[in-house]
């Protein structure tokens, strides 16, 4: 099957007939000057309208990004999924035309209401000092947290921004970590000076009956427990999560297990001054990531004595910008750039780990490079291991160094 790899092409990796279609619509269009819309709609590429489990899409009401967000020359294709979400009709409006209006309580209301949600607070930039954590109610469908761009939520080096737990309180299925809601969608905001100082040997007392994967702790800005999660046009800058364990991560987002075992979309996103034991900017456990067009620098992962703890350690230090560890998962990094991540122990960009069920590493029309890991690597700035077996990575027009 013709199938043409350049960057920015569509490469959806359902495997749908149309792959290569867009991608020839894409090259069509930059060879005729029409635009990558208008040969793909010559082709008959064009799709229909998101579903809603993947959350409305309307490309015409899209808020403006904050400035200098995401890789400006990353221009990968973006599955509706991963798309920004439609917020013309905001159930929540955050303020009342000034900036003394947006205060944290309003914040912490508006996201236990649920919805989409948006902000109003004046003209020029704000920032939000939180002085509690938003959390998200396990009974809402849908939550949007679009910040046009103006808005800075910062934790003030004290607190976690955000919570969505689904295994605390009411479940909705039997299976309290495989629930569809919530769906939360997190856009054209900046999450500053999180912090989560929790440790794993801390008693868990959210989740009952059971405490999954130890308890609420990592994610430094925000934390997210079951559901549906993406963060589209955001900023995450110098947040924190606890800095020695062998498994605790995620200065930035942390996440624990997705409905069905379908991706965490990060979308044209920065992270910048992140660190964690491992992770400095992201974290998970068994959950497929989708990394597109965005921006990696001076994330650390700040433990040491690795997973699991070398004696006379503490662990951790590994994953300097991204820690990905469990089952049978995939990590896709696609238009994106790595430049100074650091690891104490292995994978200075990345540490990607399947214990069992196969999974994959995917590198595409990106950039790592100057990624130092402390201890060890299998490529640089990587450590991969899948099913007991080093298996390189699939580069694809990238380049690691």
């Amino acid at each position: 099957m013709f199938r043409v790899q350049i960057c920015g092409d569509y490469r959806d990796r359902t495997a749908g007939n149309n792959a290569w279609k867009r991608g020839f619509g894409i090259l069509i269009g930059r060879l005729m000057g029409v635009g990558c819309l208008a040969a793909m709609m010559a082709v008959g590429v064009v799709s229909g309208p998101a579903s809603i489990a993947a959350a409305p899409q309307t490309l015409a009401a899209y808020s403006s990004s904050p400035p200098n967000v995401g890789n400006p020359n990353g221009d990968d294709y973006v599955p509706p999924a991963g798309l920004a979400v439609n917020t013309s009709h905001p159930k929540r409006v955050i303020g009342a035309g000034t900036p003394a209006s947006c205060t944290s309580a309003a914040v912490v209301s508006a996201v236990a209401e649920g919805g989409i949600i948006t902000f109003n607070c004046g003209p020029n930039p704000v920032t939000i000092l939180m002085t509690a954590t938003a959390v998200v109610a396990n009974t809402e469908h849908t939550v949007v947290l679009d910040g046009g761009g103006l808005v800075t939520l910062s934790g003030g080096g004290k607190i976690r921004i955000l919570l969505s737990d689904t295994c605390a309180g009411t479940w909705s299925t039997d299976d309290c970590i495989n629930q569809l809601y919530p769906q939360i969608a997190v856009q054209n905001i900046t999450f500053e000076d999180g912090f989560n100082g929790a440790t794993q040997d801390m008693t868990c007392t959210a989740n009952v009956p059971q405490c999954w994967y130890g308890g609420v702790d990592g994610g430094g800005a925000i934390y997210i427990e079951g559901g549906r999660f993406k963060a589209v046009n955001s900023r995450f800058v110098d947040n924190q999560c606890y800095g020695y364990g062998p498994d605790l991560g995620g200065g930035a987002i942390r996440v624990i297990a997705q409905y069905q075992n379908l991706p965490v979309y990060i979308t044209s996103d920065t992270f910048t001054g992140n660190s964690c034991s491992n992770g400095g900017a992201l974290s998970s456990i068994s959950v497929p990531w989708d990394v597109i067009n965005s921006v990696f620098a001076n994330n650390q992962a700040t433990g040491w004595g690795a997973n699991p703890a070398a004696r006379g350690t503490p662990g951790g230090g590994s994953g300097g910008a991204i820690y990905n560890d469990g089952n049978h998962y995939n990590l896709i990094i696609d238009g994106t750039v790595m430049s100074g991540n650091t690891a104490r122990e292995g994978g200075g960009g990345i540490f990607f780990v399947v214990d069992a069920g196969g999974g994959t590493l995917t590198i595409e029309c990106s950039t790592l490079s100057a990624n130092p890991s402390g201890v060890f690597w299998t490529a640089p700035g990587i450590y991969e291991l899948v099913d007991g077996s080093h298996v390189a990575p699939v580069e694809i027009d990238s380049t690691v160094s």
